[in-house]
This record gives structure tokens, sequence and C-alpha cells, in this order.
């Protein structure tokens, strides 16, 4: 007898194998040839690979009850199922085994059932359809340590609706995923199926509830598209609320978003007042599918600790943005005077910096500097090997006389010349102490990005408007902590700093002392310095090197004269700078995070809309402006050459 296409199409539908879901066995609707590749991956249960016909789920990717017509599972196995859950007093080895023999027998009896109850000691279920009588409850008997059932009331009063609205149930799961997100709202795709299988006895797959959680959040926080039309709004909030602050928002010509600059009073007047005029520029990927990127201006406050000076959002990040960016930072800031500003090397910011800001001077962040350094390192390596490279380049760039730069260098030269090589390329005047102009930075080898790369990663499912919420959250935290831990303080500088004098003050008894003048005082040590104290100096060029704090020789030329060791000490490194530098808070913005409301999205004049997408090519092209293009290289510890490792040494012994 022949058959159609469609025939045969029925009769693949009709042959089912068994695939492990999140609770336990689920039925697959499986072709012959689909059986033949899952004999070969066999132990493969990864989400993207499985079957369309999934187990309570249709062909739309919506969320149903199990629910398979009769002529998808095979008759005898469906039947013996009905028998799956005899009644009360039943037992189970435990609570698995219960929700897997519920699971066959609500496929059996054509039902939808949730767990209200379900831990490793009880379980109890419910009809979905509201007002069901159908109910079911077991527990855990310590006694005979099974899983019994204590309540069973098996009758359906909904008439089978639960089997019936089962499949169109794209609200249901939607309503479902919702109520999860609520309780546990960073849940990945996989963690909410898992408890979807748990609670309901449907298996889903990962594109399905991946697809249920946008529809969920949505619901829940607005639709990220629409957050973009809340900005104009947002302007408002922020100089009505926080009077004075500076707040710019660029759109295209098709109101398309293009830029968003904030910088609140209180922060830029605490930075010029308080801090030294230094300031970290960073970029952060906002994690969304327009790709948007938060530019940052980030000074260090008494303690050492990064205070947020600015933040601005852009549709990418690129030189025209990072230019727009320094030009709305100017408008932000009251000072004219010279400021340091520090950059990763590979964003190339140096030409914009000194068009904007004159007087400025520019550095290499020296946390991205050894990162592309490690990055770059390429054997073979000899003498004390490739560890040590790191801390060398660092006493280099700390190096404050030409002898002890060369020495540095030179000794990373006879472990790597390759290494030798890129550390020459990087202009020193960008990033040592020896050559540095502006104001000392280097020492600070930390990521300054990282809290809002944190951030970020965090929130990445938020909407636009939830993010800038949560960025201005994170900076009112900082500045509140650090108020109420700076209340206490009672020494003069704050406690990096006095642990900085201390350390040298213990050094400077050690030291012998003669009296040229008033100002000045010759110190001898390993070698002889002389210190003016009335031009802040010292011959071993350290009171000048680390801007503000005055080294051993200093110190000990001061106590002998009878002068305080703090009056010396830069005003940017005392409690009291610190704690003017939080004293203002940022005012809170009510309601940033909520969803634009119908009226509002009516609004022609207040509509904006999210960045164009960006094509793939020009994606890859930015990034590889921004990011180092040199990979690491694999050295083998054998024979030490670049391109394999030990195991693949073809070298012989």
């Amino acid at each position: 007898m022949t058959c159609g296409p469609a025939d045969t199409v029925k009769r693949r539908r009709r042959t089912a194998s068994w695939t492990m879901g999140a609770r336990g066995p689920t039925i697959v609707a499986v072709s012959d040839s689909d059986r033949d590749r899952r004999r070969r991956k066999k132990n493969n249960q990864s989400w993207e690979h499985q079957t369309d016909d999934i187990l309570g789920i249709d062909d739309l990717g919506n969320p149903s009850s199990p629910g398979f017509s009769d002529d998808e599972l095979p008759e005898k196995l469906v039947a013996s199922w009905r028998d799956c859950i005899t009644g009360v007093g039943q037992d189970f080895k435990s609570v698995k085994e219960f929700r897997e023999a519920l699971q066959k027998y609500a496929i059996a009896h054509r039902f939808v059932y949730k767990l209200k109850k379900n831990d490793s000691n009880r379980a109890s279920g419910i009809c979905v359809e509201e007002g069901c009588s159908w109910s079911i409850h077991a527990s855990w008997v310590p006694a005979s340590l099974l899983f019994r059932i204590k309540k069973l009331n098996d009758t359906h009063t909904c008439g089978g609706e639960s089997w019936k609205n089962a499949h169109p149930a794209k609200k249901l799961l939607v309503s479902v995923i919702k109520d999860k997100l609520r309780d546990s709202p960073h849940d990945k795709p996989r963690e909410i199926a898992r408890s979807i299988s748990r609670d309901f006895g449907i298996e889903l797959k990962y594109t399905q509830v991946r697809r249920g959680i946008e529809g969920a959040r949505e619901q829940l926080q607005g639709s990220y598209k629409e957050s973009y039309s809340r900005l104009p709004w947002f302007c408002e909030k922020v100089e009505e609320t926080n009077p004075g602050s500076f707040v710019k928002l660029l759109t295209d010509d098709e109101k398309r978003f293009q830029c968003l600059f904030v910088s609140f009073l209180s922060c830029v007047q605490s930075f010029e007042k308080n801090c030294r005029p230094i300031l970290f520029l960073n970029a952060t990927s906002l994690k969304s599918k327009y790709h948007e990127s938060l530019l940052t201006a980030t000074a260090v406050d008494a303690d050492d600790g990064f205070f947020p000076v600015a933040f601005s959002i852009v549709n990418n990040e690129n030189e025209d943005n990072w230019h727009w960016f320094l030009e709305q930072l100017k408008s932000a800031l009251s000072s004219s005077g010279p400021l340091t500003f520090v950059s990763d090397r590979d964003k190339g910011l140096e030409k914009a910096v000194h068009e904007i800001f004159e007087n400025a001077h520019h550095g290499y962040s020296m946390y991205h500097l050894i990162e592309s350094f490690k990055r770059n390192l390429k054997g073979p390596f000899q003498g004390e090997g490739r560890g040590v490279l790191p801390g060398k380049f660092l006493s280099a760039a700390h190096a404050l006389r030409q002898s002890v730069f060369k020495k540095f260098t030179e000794q990373i030269k006879q472990i790597s010349p390759s290494a030798y090589d890129w550390v020459t390329q990087v202009e020193p005047e960008h990033w040592t102490s020896l050559s540095f102009r502006g104001e000392q930075y280097n020492y600070i080898i930390q990521n300054v990005a990282e809290p809002y790369t944190k951030l970020m990663d965090e929130i990445k499912e938020s909407t636009l408007m939830q993010k800038i919420e949560a960025l201005i959250y994170m900076i009112s935290e900082v500045i509140n902590t650090r108020r109420i831990s700076s209340s206490n303080w009672t020494a003069k500088l704050t406690p990096s700093k006095e642990k900085m004098v201390q350390g040298e003050a213990l050094k400077a008894h050690r030291l012998r002392l003669f009296i040229s003048s008033d100002v000045l005082f010759e110190v001898h040590d390993e070698s002889t310095h002389v210190v003016n104290i009335e031009k802040l100096e010292c011959t071993c060029l350290e009171w000048k090197g680390t801007s503000g704090i005055p080294c051993r020789h200093a110190i000990a030329a001061l106590n002998s004269s009878g002068k305080g060791v703090y009056d010396y000490c830069s005003k940017y490194f005392t409690v009291e700078s610190y704690q003017l530098t939080y004293r203002e808070s940022i005012n809170p913005i009510p309601g940033i995070g909520l969803p634009l409301v119908k009226e509002d999205a009516e609004l022609d004049d207040v509509k904006v809309l999210p960045p164009a997408p960006r094509p793939a090519s020009e994606q890859k092209k930015e990034q590889s402006k921004i990011e180092d293009p040199d990979k690491r290289t694999v050295t083998c510890s054998k024979c030490k050459e670049p391109g394999h490792n030990k195991a693949s040494c073809k070298a012989t012994s």
C-alpha cells in the first residue's frame, strides 16, 4: 500500500522515544533520521538540540499541559500511566518518584496541575483551572522513610478545561514565569524550565522559555524599546530634583537615541574642591541588543577610592561619541585648572583630550597597560621566567631615575627581548613616573571600570531606564556608605595615607641627620640626600613622586626641626577632604525605572526611538578599534618556543 508525504510525516511523529527532561523521563517524537542521530549522541542533552515535538509544547512554541493527542503517544503506554497514582496511602521512595508518577498520571487523565507546595518533605498540587476541586497532598513519613499520599480529591469539576486550554497557553507560560521572576529576578532560562517542570509537570525547550521570559520581563518592567521615550522626562526630573546638575540628551533627525550625558552638581563640586585633578575615562557595555555603551569619568578620593563624577550612555563607543562626552564634561566642570586624564591606550583618546582641555595631561591606564603587556608576552623566556615580568614592568613604571628605569627594562630584555620591544614602543611620557608631567596616578593598578561592569552584568535583563536607575543608586550608595564609615575616623590622614606616613616614620628613626640651615637638611642612610622643607623637595625624589606624602628623609628633617609631619602632607589626603567629598548626597529621583505610562507614550514630542541596529560587520570593525588586537601566545615550557604547549611538543628530550 502506497502512502503520500503527509502519511509519512504522521508515521514519523507516532514513533516515540525517551529523553530526560529537567524532572525525569519525557516522551519525544523522533523521526528515523533523528533516531540515528540521537543514538550517536545519546549523552547530549543540550537544550538547543531537542526536537520540536517535546511533551507539552505545541508547534507554535506555546506552553501547554503535557498535551499530546491520542495518536501521538503509544496507547498502551498511556494506559499504563493511568494507575501511576492509586490513592491515599500510596508510597513512593522519594518526592522525585512521586513527581514523576504524578506527571504521567496527569498525561493519562488529560489535565494540568500545579504544585503549590513543593520541597523534599511535602508536595501539594491543585488543578490549574481556577475553582476545580481536584487536589493532592503527599509528604515524607520519617518512620517509614517513604513519601506517602495523605490526601487526594480525584474529582475534576472543571470539565477538562485545564486540558482544553493548555495548547494556546502562551499567556499561562508568561504568567508563570512572571511569578518566578518576581521571586528570583536573575534566574536563567534553564533554571526556570526546571522549575516549571517540577511545579507543573511540563517539559519546555530552552527557546520557548527564553521567549516566555522576554514576555514576562516586558510585563514586569515595561518594554526596553519604549523605555527610551522616558529619557526626556528623566532629564527634566534630574534638573528638578538636583538643581544645577548638567544633563543633556541627543537624538538624530529620526528621533533615534544617540547620547545621554549626566553629571550631578554634588559630584562635580566634591571632585573640584576635594579630590586631586585626576579623571579616569572608561567604557562599559550595557549588555543589550542595541549595543549601547556606558562612558564614565571617575575621580580618586583621599583614600584612593573611586568617586564617580559623570557618565554618558551612547549608541556605540567611537571617537565621535567620546569627543561629545568630553565636550559635555568640560561644560559641567567649572574649574579651568589643568586636569590629568587617564584612559586605555588602545582607545586613542589623547587627541580628543587635548583638543577640548588645552592644559590637560593624558596618561595610560596602568591596569590596561599591564593586561596588554601580559597578552603580548611571547616566549621563549630566559632567566627568572615569564612570571616576574609584570612586576619588573611596574618597577620600571615607578622608577624615579633614568638609571633605575633602565635597570628594570634591561632585566626585562634579558628575560624576553620581545617583551622589551613592546615596552620601548609605549611612549614613556604617558605612563612612567620619570617622564609623566601630570598628577601621579600610576600606582593605581585596579580596574576602575569594574564596578560599572559588574553592575551591568547583574542587570543586563533590565530596561534602559532601570539601568540608569541602578547606576544612580550605586553612586548614591557609594556616597552614603563612605560618609557613614568615615564619620568616626579620628586620624589626620585617611587610612591608606596614614599607613604610608607611619611606615616612612619608622624608617626615619634609623637615619643620621645634619642641619645645614633652617630649611636645608643633609640626611644619611645608604646614601646621602638633601631635604628642602620649604620647597617640599628631597634629592631621593620620592617626596615629589608620591605627590603629597613626605619621604623618610623629609620626616627625619621635619622631626628634627620640630615641625608637624601632617602639615606637610597634601590636603587631598586628609580625612577632612574625604568627608567633604561624601558630604553631599544625590537627591532621589522617584520613578526612574517605571514603565512608560500610556499618556506619555501617546505624546509625539517625548517619543525617542532606540538606536538603529548596527550591521555585524560594523560591530566587528568597531570592536577591533577598541580592543587590543594582539592575542596571548602559548609558549612551551619544555623547548621555550611559542605556538604549542608541553603536551604537543615534538622536541626530542
